[in-house]
């Protein structure tokens, strides 16, 4: 292989595609896998403080990325993925396009490596990067928006070819995929309702682990922070001393 083709010339050669492409519905289950697998260490590694399960799996993130980056044939989570896919009908999209999302990937999964595989240091803004990870794999697998792609659109200043969902090609939406007045009022009532209620649950709710303690401090202010402890303080003291 010349470097060349191995730069220009990532995914499958297919037959009526003028670009080499990959496999989205086996991407997309690969993300998912991922996704899962992601959500329940978090809360097993993080939440029980096994952190030998997050390790184990925050180093095979690394490794899978940099396995995609190479080449997409073989890689664990893409041969899970076509596994489970293998029976549906492909959906081919630009391989470049993918290679460069997955890169991100991987840049996002090398401090990883570094702050919780070899040294296991929790800090609300380390973990924040574990959610951006978890949340560009849950955009890929729930509704097929690969974000490194749309970036690969902006910084080459070239139209993509065969995106997924089909956005590369202008075309006019039909009336099933647009919004009425009512709809867009449930949409954004439904939209605000998720996010004010994950909110009000990790701020008031008693945590009862130290992940929840970790997410419930997280979300405060420093006031209201201050002011909760100083109520426990004092809920304490009345505790001890209230009957003298």
């Amino acid at each position: 292989m010349s470097l060349q083709s191995f730069l220009w010339d990532y995914g499958e050669k297919v037959p009526g595609y003028d670009i080499t492409v990959v496999n989205e519905r086996e991407a997309r289950a690969a993300a998912g896998i991922l996704g899962v697998m992601g959500t329940i260490i978090i809360f097993v590694g993080i939440g029980f403080n096994h952190t030998m399960v997050a390790r184990i799996y925050l180093a095979f993130l690394w490794v899978d990325f940099t396995l995609r980056m190479i080449s997409p044939k073989y890689v664990p989570s893409l041969l899970l993925g076509r596994f489970f896919v293998q029976n549906q009908k492909p959906e081919y999209v630009g391989g470049l396009q993918k290679r460069f999302a997955w890169t991100i990937g991987w840049f996002i999964s090398l401090p990883m490596v570094w702050w919780f595989v070899l040294h296991w240091e929790i800090t609300f803004y380390k973990v924040l990067i574990c959610v951006l990870c978890a949340s560009l794999m849950f955009l890929e697998s729930a509704f097929s928006i690969c974000v490194g792609c749309m970036i690969y659109k902006v910084i080459t200043r070239k139209n993509a070819e065969y995106c997924p969902g089909g956005v590369c090609e202008l075309r006019k939406k039909d009336p099933v995929q647009t919004f009425n007045p009512l709809q867009k009022v449930i949409t954004a009532l439904a939209m605000l309702g998720l996010i004010v209620g994950t909110y009000v649950f990790l701020a008031y709710e008693q945590p009862k682990t130290f992940f929840g303690e970790f997410l419930h401090e997280a979300v405060l202010t420093k006031a209201q922070l201050k002011k909760e402890k100083d109520e426990a303080y004092q809920k304490q003291l009345e505790k001890e001393f209230g009957d003298d």
